[in-house]
Order: structure tokens, then C-alpha cells, then sequence
């Protein structure tokens, strides 16, 4: 099953990974302005957009990308930072550079993981009973939305998504059914940045457990007045974060 991909500019390659329930076109105005530099190269999850199909595990998420993305700096948002710590961890061969936002390598507890793996199931069951249009509405209400302006919502395009495809995408890749990557991480040798927005406090901590997880090639940011979704929260903010990091490789 290759990863649709969709390619812009010219230069050294940006693989851009969505996160769940999006697709490869909910980057907003950061894809256009790398594409000022650089070859942007935006996938589909597995089970999400034209990729379609069935969700895969990260594992096997992973090996996709490295087929599809190539080498290449990754930057991955939320589930689809979760699979570009997968893919940096499995496959270093390809990631040159890494950027990760709203991104956690894993639940350690075994307590906790069960738990989440439960509402992770709950939460395909509804989306298999109720369709993709409710699931959105449901999805985008969720406190951690709150920030998202209208035009960074995508609920047109995230309403493309199939019902299976994203109940399946939870089942086999939800952070319930992610096993923890904590110990792996000392192994990412690339320059490595851990974004979290300012107001999202949970991912803002484990931001900076990842990058002291990964050592000294990794450092952590945070952007003012956003919170889990900060590049479509504060788009000149972390646009011209990752810009400037990006110029200092």
C-alpha cells in the first residue's frame, strides 16, 4: 500500500506527516512558505485521504514512509509526529533532520496504555457507528481545538476521510496501541527539534522529556499563544520557527 504524496518546490526535501483525522492538505500556510526553499513533500496516513485503505501499525507506518518520503528532513504533528519518532528510530537511514510537534513517544505505563487502547477502541466504534461527518463535529469540539481559527479547522477536508479507514488508523495506530519508544530515543543521532504550543501544558512537558530522552542533538520550543495545534494556531510563529532552525543545519 504506498503512501499518497503530493510535492511542492524545489531543494532539499521536507516530508510533512499529518496528523490523525487530517490529511496531507491541513498544513496551511507552512507548506507554501517552505516550498519557498525546499522540495515539500505531504503525505497521507495510512487509512487517511487518498492513501486510504486501512490503517497501519507505526512499524509498518514507518517502513511506508521511508519507501514514499526517501531521505529527507520529517516533520510530523501529533499522530503523525508519533510516526516520525517510528521512522527515526527504525529507519534512520532516511531521516536527516527531524521536527516534531504535539508529539509523545509513547505511554509507558501499562495501566494507562490499556486504558487509552480502550478509548481508542470506543472511539472507532463510534466513528464506524455515526460516520465521518459526526466524528469531525465531535473531534474539533474537543477542548484542545479551541485555538484552531476557521481556516484551520480543514473540516471539508477532513471530511474525505473513510469511516473504516480512520477507525482502523486508531485501532492499529492510536497511542493506546503504540508500544513506548522511550528507551530508543538516545539512538536518533540527527539535529532534532521538540515543538509544543505554550498552552498545551501535557505536550509542552513531554516536549522537553523527548528532547532530554534524545540528547544533545535535540532542543525544544515553544510557541507563544498556541496550544496543540500550533502551526495552525500561530502559522507566522511556527513557520518562521522552523525556518530558522531549519537555515542553521
Amino acid at each position: 500500500m504506498p503512501l499518497h504524496s503530493e510535492r511542492d518546490g524545489a531543494g532539499p526535501p521536507i516530508v510533512l506527516l499529518h496528523g490523525f483525522g487530517q490529511t496531507g492538505r491541513c498544513w496551511g500556510p507552512l507548506a507554501p512558505a517552505l516550498a519557498r526553499l525546499r522540495t515539500v513533500v505531504r503525505l497521507d496516513a495510512p487509512g487517511h485521504g487518498d492513501t486510504g485503505g486501512e490503517g497501519a501499525d507505526l512499524p509498518d507506518t514507518a517502513h511506508l514512509m521511508a519507501e514514499a518520503g526517501g531521505p529527507a528532513v520529517y516533520l510530523g504533528y501529533s499522530m503523525g509526529g508519533r510516526m516520525a519518532l517510528q521512522l527515526a528510530v527504525d529507519r534512520p537511514d532516511v531521516v536527516e533532520a527531524l521536527i516534531v510537534l504535539g508529539a509523545t513517544p509513547g505511554i509507558e505505563d501499562s495501566a494507562e496504555r490499556a486504558a487509552r487502547h480502550a478509548a481508542d477502541r470506543a472511539l472507532a466504534a463510534r466513528i464506524r457507528d455515526g460516520g465521518v461527518p459526526a466524528f469531525v463535529d465531535h473531534w474539533l469540539a474537543l477542548p484542545m481545538f479551541a485555538g484552531l481559527p476557521p481556516e484551520g479547522r480543514f473540516e471539508d477536508e477532513r471530511r474525505r476521510n473513510s469511516a473504516e479507514g480512520l477507525a482502523t488508523s486508531l485501532e492499529r495506530a492510536g497511542t493506546g496501541n503504540q508500544a513506548p519508544q522511550w528507551d530508543r530515543l538516545a539512538t536518533i543521532a540527527v539535529p532534532t527539534l521538540v515543538v509544543a504550543g505554550e498552552d498545551d501544558e501535557r505536550y509542552a512537558a513531554i516536549a522537553a522529556r523527548t528532547a532530554a530522552a534524545i540528547g544533545p542533538h535535540a532542543t525544544t520550543a515553544l510557541v507563544p499563544g498556541a496550544g496543540h495545534s500550533a502551526h495552525l494556531e500561530q502559522p507566522e510563529r511556527f513557520t518562521a520557527l522552523v525556518l530558522d532552525w531549519l537555515a542553521d543545519l
